[in-house]
């Protein structure tokens, strides 16, 4: 599974979003690997197939999401921090069958509280790597995700930060985790059909 977080990014508003999502949905129907734009509340409802949002505050504006086809959301990505309690309050409250995917930046922040939290997935995204076009968190700390992994059990595991490579991807699944996050290496490429096709070729190895 690839989420493509859209992020802020000017060509990912409006028109743009629709464009990536049916680069997202192409490159989908091409590779049999699960794709799913992650996108603003502004483009939500225009994606097809259904999105994720970038972010949910309330019960009320996830119940609403729900009801016109928004699948999930990420949760503490890194252009939305939140406080653990805020983090629970939210899980808690989403609707039946809403997927939460709970974005975490090292292994201590697992342990402490994220572990207790149940979201649907985790995504491990170093913050020291978020953005990074030449190093990955599967090349410089690998060792890190196969004990996120561990420490996780089965709640499945995400992985992010610097991830621009399908040796990014196939080292991330031999780690344990069962998909990756993106934005930057895809949003921002020259031809994001091209490179998110590169990352989808590693779940077929």
């Amino acid at each position: 599974m690839i989420i493509v977080n859209f992020k802020l990014h000017p060509q990912t508003f409006g028109d743009g979003a629709i464009k990536l999502a049916k680069i997202c949905k192409s490159v989908a129907k091409k590779t049999g690997v699960k794709i799913i734009p992650a996108v603003s509340a502004l483009d939500c409802s225009r994606i097809n197939p259904p999105a994720l949002l970038q972010h949910v505050d309330n019960s009320p504006s996830a119940i609403q999401a729900s009801k016109i086809g928004v699948m999930g959301t990420l949760l503490n990505h890194s252009d939305h921090r939140l406080k653990p309690g805020t983090i629970s309050q939210i899980l808690k409250n989403l609707p039946p069958d809403f997927i939460s995917i709970l974005c975490i930046q090292s292994l201590g922040q697992v342990q402490t509280w994220a572990k207790k939290l149940k979201p649907t997935y985790f995504a491990y995204e170093p913050l020291e790597l978020i953005g990074n076009k030449h190093q990955s968190v599967a090349t410089v700390k690998p060792e890190s995700i196969a004990n996120i992994v561990r420490e996780l059990g089965k709640i499945p595991l995400l992985v992010g930060a610097g991830i621009h490579s399908r040796a990014d991807v196939i080292a991330s699944l031999k780690l344990g985790a069962i998909g990756i996050l993106v934005a930057t290496d895809v949003v921002t490429a020259t031809d994001p059909e091209s490179q998110l096709l590169d990352l989808a070729l590693g779940f077929k190895v």
